[in-house]
């Protein structure tokens, strides 16, 4: 070992512990059962045998284990975004589409066709962007993913504006924040406007985050380390002290957490906020209609009759191979047209095809130049089911690659549609579009939502 390191060989790393032992002894706390003092005996912690401990100190680090259960925050209401509370709706096995026989494809294949028949299937083109951006876009700097993620960004705030969704007295709610950057960017757009706060939802810890570049006092950042699937957001203090209309926001926001996201806007939030919220809200939102287009003043008004406290939604979709039956928002819409969680199972499967054949393609697009972050956010949202998962190998002879990518988009859109009819029946004006080039990024669709203009009140005189 080297001088002052702990003496215990690490036989799956081919070397010794690096901690630093105690003055006078030759092994660190971890390893301590390894030299003899006063029969001491170490044992795995119950919490996570992982590691170990003083079997006399158990009780003493079971308060301060890191692996302890943390105390669950004021805004954590267990499952109020789930969706699907009926388990037995859902088929207990489900067998692989690689292990389809033929002519069970092909009736999936009819199925898809005929559900899809009479659907908006090409989407309009609107690919914006923003001042904002600017700048970072024609720096040099940035290498190519760091510009295309860079582009997204800047369509994303193009339509928000377009949408008039760029305005004073909001609090923008980021899903799937993970760094921050889509709320930096917009937080930069309002540089000049008061009252903005900013939720960044993230489950999991994140590194690098750009949180603390924000200096300003008129924004504020609050994150919220919560699944979405348990978070009631008229239980974040800072909503329940400002009564701001919220802007639901997020950068490829993966399968199933889309349909959290809605649920929680929609229904939990939306609810609550009808059913406590009483006056607080006219006072707050006046200098917003005055600066922000009037006919989309909807969203500033959470408690008046006929209004909705979500000013807009908008949502860059992805991996809806990551889409789950339990917490899909379109359940009514697949039975209005004959199909269940068995059909679902396989669209969402199959709508990897739209995106498996680009996957060499994909992996190029990674630079030495980016940083890591970008290109693990590359990975996780444009990566596709294995081999055998997508069925390459079964359907070699039977389908064209082509055809294959034609099925996997009209699973997307079939999909999405679910997620279009649910707003519309909740009382919002829904969107898809395309917001930037299948170049830049192969999950490009954006979903758009603001108050039905049957719920905007008309401007006062």
């Amino acid at each position: 070992p080297e001088p002052g390191r702990c003496a215990h060989f690490v036989l799956r790393k081919g070397r010794f512990c690096r901690m630093i032992p105690a003055p006078g002894r030759r092994f660190c706390g971890e390893h301590g059962h390894e030299e003899e003092q006063n029969d001491r005996k170490r044992i795995p912690c119950p919490l996570d045998p992982k590691h170990t401990v003083y079997e006399d100190q158990l009780q003493k680090h079971l308060k301060k284990c890191n692996s302890r259960e943390k105390p669950k925050p004021v805004y954590f209401v267990q499952d109020i975004n789930a969706g699907l509370k009926d388990v037995a709706e859902i088929p207990e096995k489900q067998v692989p589409l690689s292990s389809l026989s033929i002519e069970e494809l092909q009736n999936l294949i009819i199925k898809l066709k005929k559900a899809s028949n009479g659907l908006e299937l090409h989407l309009k083109e609107q690919i914006l962007s923003h001042q904002a951006l600017q700048e970072a876009l024609n720096d040099p700097k940035n290498g190519e993913s760091a510009f295309k993620h860079l582009k997204q960004q800047a369509s994303i705030l193009g339509n928000m504006e377009k949408l008039h969704l760029l305005g004073p007295g909001r609090c923008f709610v980021e899903f799937g924040a993970g760094r921050g950057k889509l709320s930096h960017w917009v937080d930069i757009a309002l540089q000049n406007v008061e009252s903005v706060q900013f939720l960044l939802v993230e489950r999991a810890t994140t590194r690098f985050k750009v949180d603390g570049k924000h200096k300003r006092r008129d924004s504020v950042f609050e994150r919220l380390q919560v699944d979405i699937q348990h978070l009631c957001l008229n239980k974040v203090p800072i909503l329940e002290k400002k009564k701001l209309p919220v802007v639901g926001i997020g950068k490829h926001l993966c399968g199933a957490a889309t349909d959290l996201a809605l649920r929680c806007l929609v229904e939990s939030y939306t609810t609550c906020c009808d059913g406590e919220d009483e006056e607080p809200a006219p006072k707050r939102s006046r200098a917003a209609q005055t600066e922000v287009a009037p006919h989309r003043s909807a969203g500033n008004e959470s408690t008046t009759e006929g209004h909705k406290p979500v000013a807009g939604i908008v949502i860059a979709l992805c991996c809806h191979h990551k889409c789950d039956w339990t917490h899909y928002v379109g359940r009514e819409f697949f039975k209005s047209v004959g199909l269940g969680p068995v059909e679902f199972h396989y669209f969402q499967r199959m709508s990897s095809w739209a995106t498996c054949g680009m996957r060499e393609t994909t992996s190029k697009a990674s630079t030495s130049e980016e940083s890591k972050d970008q290109t693990d956010d590359t990975e996780e949202h444009e990566q596709t089911l294995s081999r055998t998962e997508s069925g390459s190998d079964t359907l070699q002879g039977i389908l064209s690659v082509e055809e294959r990518k034609e099925i996997g988009c009209l699973c997307k859109r079939l999909i999405d549609h679910g997620r279009i009819e649910y707003l519309q029946q909740q009382g919002y004006k829904a969107a898809l579009q395309y917001y930037t080039e299948s170049a830049v990024s192969l999950e490009n669709v954006l979903l758009t939502a603001v108050p039905s203009p049957s719920l905007i009140p008309e401007p006062t005189i």
